[in-house]
């Protein structure tokens, strides 16, 4: 009874019923890739798979999963973990992960040291490659901090064996980390 049911399925499948054949799912341009790209990554792919991710009858999404799927953080488990530590801010408010967003959110995530203000410009559900993703909110987020100049550790000469605690304070005196005002250092 299987066999007669997964044969008629089969016979629909547009490969020809061959279940190891991929499917075709649409044309292939001059370079042979799906839906007719030209290897240029063109707007109009991004803002189809955009569409595709996006969610059905203009149902919200999960704030944890929008800041997941438009790459703000690496994870949605870290998406849900900012919301309920209070990094996550919709329109000023902290939310927890279930809030739902929509169009013309602005939304505020501290993470990684750095504040992220983005306004939501298309709501997905699906993550997403970056360039589609960069599409999806208006980043009006402050620059990122300047790092620090930090002096390269001393590099030894191989076979010189572990530093001492003289090369130690040297290399510490060199990077700027010297003794505390007042400490016992040399000359004190």
């Amino acid at each position: 009874m299987a066999s007669e049911t997964q044969g008629a399925e089969d016979a629909g499948r547009p490969d020809g019923g061959h279940r190891g054949a991929p499917a075709e799912t649409g044309r292939t341009g001059s370079t042979g890739k799906p839906g007719g790209a030209s290897g240029t990554g063109g707007s109009a792919d991004a803002v189809a798979a955009a569409r595709a991710a996006a969610p059905a009858n203009g149902e919200s999404v999960r704030v944890d999963s929008w800041i997941w799927s438009v790459r703000l953080v690496k994870t949605r488990s870290m998406g849900a973990t900012a919301c309920r530590g209070g990094h996550v801010r919709v329109n000023g408010e902290r939310v927890k992960p279930a809030y739902g967003v929509k169009v013309g959110d602005e939304v505020r995530l501290r993470h990684g040291g750095r504040e992220r203000v983005v306004v939501v410009k298309r709501v997905i559900r699906k993550r997403v490659g970056a360039p589609v993703a960069a599409e999806c909110y208006i980043d009006n987020s402050p620059p990122p901090p300047p790092r620090e100049a930090v002096a390269p550790a001393g590099v030894r000469d191989r076979g010189t064996g572990r530093p001492t605690k003289r090369d130690r304070r040297e290399m510490e005196r060199l990077r700027g980390f010297g003794a505390p005002p007042g400490g016992f250092g040399p000359g004190q």
